[in-house]
């Protein structure tokens, strides 16, 4: 099932409401694309919607409920993905010569790995 919150978070001139799914990733993506939600909306666990947006989620079927049951529902189907167990948003980059693969072709004695600055 998809919930809403109603739309109370400020940011950016307009007050934004929580969209999740107690089902799964996959039904919440799907929903959201069906609303027009750009996937830019999307955070951890939940899309971020702007209050123009709120009656056609719940046109859609969106049931609305307060923000703390939204956490509640989350945490109960394990989808909640809080900041602080989030991976970082640019992981840190392996060596360069870390994943240097030569096809079996090539005499792998002419090849150097590559030196970071």
């Amino acid at each position: 099932m998809i919930y809403l919150d109603r739309p109370s978070w400020p940011g950016r001139g307009r007050l934004w409401s929580h969209l999740i799914s107690d089902v799964s990733l996959a039904e919440l993506h799907a929903f959201a694309e069906m609303l027009g939600a750009p996937r830019r909306g999307f955070d951890r666990d939940h899309y971020d919607i702007p209050a123009e947006r709120f009656p056609v989620a719940v046109w859609l079927g969106a049931q609305v409920v307060s923000s703390r049951h939204i956490v509640g529902l989350l945490r109960a189907a394990n989808l909640r993905r809080p900041k602080h167990l989030s991976p970082t948003p640019h992981p840190t980059p392996l060596p360069a010569d870390h994943a240097v693969v030569a096809p079996d072709n090539v005499d792998k004695r002419l090849i150097t790995p590559a030196t970071t600055a």
